[in-house]
């Protein structure tokens, strides 16, 4: 996980009241004159408010709806199918007779905890296209003050609302569906606390969905200055199948997609131990030795053996990381790293086990001082170097179809901060490479034939810096780690003295170098797709990975392009390495939006070269980010895919039509994928140059905004010269087969 991760809420507690009841909306009037809440659009993973969106008038009274309003809450909680989802520490009074609007109750809410939300989600969803508005009153209290967000979506949210609520009076808040980007269906409504404390109580009444009638969009003329080419005499490069990687994904979709790689990463496999099959859940849920199910035969039958063999089931190549932090948890019994019986009151426990706390004082002051023996005991290679000889004498080595990715851990650089109960010292360079070279030889001891992959920082400060360094005062202009290892960045003298020990004792012990990268910029990388402007800025954000004239907009403020830099590292230090990002995402998966950043990533990985890639946190199989991959690998169910060696291909706008070539290697077919990432139909003339024979049939696949249910076939078609025209809806993907 980044550096940026660490600042999102913790994973979410769901609790399950299914409670049902009925009572009309009452007409009655507010004993004081209600205020229109003013609200702004903000993406919840920014802290800094849009401008203000205009709200629904009341003044003049809507024509009469077809539908009744659709009543959400009751005073025995949830109603019409709806349920209490909330997460964090929510006090829900359902029955409160402090402050009512109307009627003799109302939901008296209260955010105990910071990421908090109180959430209605139902496990069917609505069809809510006779309803254009969600209206509720909200009163907060004496004061007032309490900022709150309105987040909505069918599993997908597309943007959050947020109201700071007045004092003294209640509020008629009314939110247009369509400005939550609510279409068709709806399964959630979440009132969602965006600070990191608690908030006093506000009042809840009268939350309905308002029946109306969705405007009918005006139709789009396509835009037809555009030009697409593809020369097929400028140089080629092959693409690496390893780029299409997932961590984590479900057998189900790695099957249909002959997923090529899979990862088992992420911050609980820093302190993995495989003989108990346990691991310790770090800063992510309150430093926790958490046990795997027990099936009796340890090690034999652990989740780990359970990841590989799905990967053997499906044919996926096994990414496996493994830990050097020097720790792994020292029993099946649960147990955390900051007691509150042995380390006093904390700002937060787990509810479900509430002696673990969250290592901070109820002040905010991070604790020191805590036994790492409390959930751990101390580990060498040696410990690594067992269970690759288990893994191989079950699976075989690498070669031999076992276990062929061995990553030396996760995000190092981040060690102080998501195991700071265990490794509080700040990661130096010194310590990265002897951890690094100690276990890598124990890899390659046990397997040879194995591919090891290094050192997995977490994003972009740690390609310059250690995490040593980002405490020095003065930080980045003294940064004494960096100065005291000839003033080169991290990654680079990483390189160089890997390359200094294959040197020195003849054994290449990196093969990889692996990074991770998510977007900076605010609501990029984020389950909501935002407005018009973060969905604009999602796709021209994935410029960060290749462009040198793109200054990245975020805190980054400089160019990135990362896949050129670290190859010319690459080059400058250690010939020969490969390129690895084991960790990305650009968010919005449950979107369109999401699925045309995902299609083009991919296409900028083959293009410019990376090795191997694999998504964090993928796609489920139903939503828009997994048809990104689809249409790569198998577009249409039969194995339909894009090539296999990359060619040169321009576009006259890339921002907003991008295009990618690749030749397939079982027919000799010319492959395109082309990404309208307007919001607008696009129409293109494809110029096809310095191709020794005509091509004479053209078969088109298309996945789009207008059908995101599937990736349609569309008709042959004859080709009759070297350049086409093409129509490219709006929001699409378009592979594009020439023979």
């Amino acid at each position: 996980m980044t550096l940026l991760r660490l600042h999102l809420p913790r994973a979410l507690l769901v609790f399950l009241l299914i409670l049902s009841a009925c009572r009309p909306l009452a007409p009655t009037m507010p004993t004081s004159a209600p205020t229109v809440a003013t609200l702004t659009a903000n993406p919840a993973a920014s802290p800094t408010p849009a401008q203000p969106v205009p709200v629904t008038s009341t003044e003049a009274p809507p024509a009469t709806p077809s539908a009744p309003p659709l009543l959400l809450i009751g005073s025995v909680g949830p109603l019409q199918g709806w349920q209490d989802w909330s997460w964090g520490e929510v006090d829900r009074n359902f029955k409160s007779a402090d402050l009512v609007y109307s009627g003799t109750d109302a939901l008296a809410l209260t955010f105990e905890q910071g990421w908090s939300g109180f959430k209605l989600g139902r496990n069917d969803p609505v069809d809510v296209s006779a309803y254009t508005v969600l209206r509720f009153w909200v009163h907060g209290g004496e004061r007032g003050g309490q900022r709150v967000q309105l987040q909505a979506g069918d599993g997908c949210v597309s943007t959050s609302l947020e109201v700071t609520l007045k004092g003294g009076a209640w509020q008629l808040v009314e939110l247009p569906l369509l400005d939550l980007g609510v279409k068709r269906q709806i399964d959630f409504i979440s009132w969602f606390n965006p600070t990191d404390q608690g908030q006093p109580v506000f009042h809840l009444d009268e939350a309905a969905l308002i029946p109306g009638i969705q405007p009918t969009p005006a139709p789009l003329v396509p835009v037809a200055d555009l030009l697409l080419s593809v020369d097929g005499a400028a140089p080629r490069r092959p693409i690496s199948p390893l780029i299409y990687g997932m961590n984590y994904a479900d057998e189900a979709l790695a099957q249909e997609l002959n997923l090529p790689v899979r990862r088992w990463g992420g911050n609980a496999t820093t302190r993995y131990n495989w003989r108990l099959d346990v691991a310790n859940r770090a800063a992510d849920w309150y430093f926790e030795n958490i046990p795997e199910s027990d099936p009796g035969t340890l090690p034999d039958g652990s989740s780990a053996d359970r990841f590989i063999e799905q990967d053997r089931r499906s044919g996926t190549q096994t990414l496996l990381t493994i830990p050097i932090i020097g720790w792994t948890p020292k029993s099946r019994e649960k147990s955390c790293g900051f007691s509150i019986q042995k380390y006093g009151p904390q700002r937060s426990f787990d509810p479900w086990s509430p002696d673990c706390g969250d290592g901070f004082t109820p002040d905010g002051e991070k604790l020191s001082g805590n036994d790492p023996k409390d959930t751990s005991l101390a580990i060498t290679p040696a410990f690594v170097q067992g269970w690759i000889d288990y893994l191989t004498a079950k699976y075989g080595t690498a070669e031999q179809g076992g276990v062929a990715f061995y990553a030396l851990d996760n995000e190092p650089m981040l060690w102080p901060y998501t195991h700071r109960d265990v490794h509080p010292e700040m990661t130096s360079y010194d310590e990265l490479l002897q951890r690094s070279i100690a276990y890598a030889r124990a890899v390659k001891a046990s397997d040879p034939t194995a591919q090891v992959l290094g050192p997995a920082v977490w994003g972009w400060t740690a390609f310059f810096y250690s995490a040593l360094d980002t405490v020095t005062p003065g930080f980045p202009a003294q940064a004494h780690d960096r100065l005291a290892h000839g003033d080169l960045p991290l990654l680079q003298w990483y390189l160089a003295e890997m390359r200094r020990e294959e040197e020195q004792n003849g054994t290449r012990l990196l093969d990889y170098l692996d990074v991770h990268f998510y977007p900076q910029a605010d609501g990029v990388f984020s389950a909501f797709t935002g407005d018009a402007s973060a969905r604009t800025l999602r796709l021209r954000s994935t410029r960060s990975l290749w462009d040198p004239a793109y200054a990245d907009e975020s805190w980054i403020g400089e160019p990135v392009y990362l896949i050129p830099r670290l190859r010319q590292w690459i080059d400058q230090q250690y010939p020969g390495t490969k390129l690895a990002l084991t960790e990305y995402s650009w968010g919005a998966h449950c979107h369109i939006n999401g699925a045309l950043a995902q299609a083009d990533l991919l296409g900028i990985f083959g293009r410019d070269g990376l090795d191997l890639a694999t998504l964090w946190a993928p796609p489920q199989p139903d939503q828009p980010g997994a048809f990104a991959f689809r249409i790569y690998l198998n577009a249409d169910g039969q194995g339909a895919k894009f090539g296999q060696t990359s060619l040169s291909a321009a576009s006259s706008d890339p921002d907003r039509l991008t295009i990618y070539a690749a030749e397939r290697a079982s027919d000799g077919a010319l492959t395109l994928m082309v990404i309208n990432k307007s919001e607008q139909d696009l129409a293109g003339d494809l110029q096809l140059r310095n191709f020794a024979h005509p091509f004479a049939g053209l078969q088109a696949f298309r996945y789009s905004a207008a059908q995101p249910e599937a990736i349609l076939s569309l008709p042959p078609e004859a080709i009759r010269d070297s350049t086409l025209r093409q129509i490219f809806p709006a929001s699409s993907i378009t592979l594009l087969v020439l023979q």
